[in-house]
């Protein structure tokens, strides 16, 4: 019993991690776009 739990503990922590690495990508990616746009402007 105390295998499932820490099975289901471990899968939902892997689903949070996986969900942040997106999160994180995202903001990455949008932070270069506007900061391309941004230089792109000043020249």
């Amino acid at each position: 019993m105390a295998k499932e739990e820490i099975k289901k503990l471990v899968e939902n922590s892997k689903i949070v991690i996986d969900k942040d690495l997106d999160n994180f990508i995202k903001s990455i990616q949008n932070d270069l776009t506007l900061f391309k746009k941004k230089t792109l402007d000043k020249i």
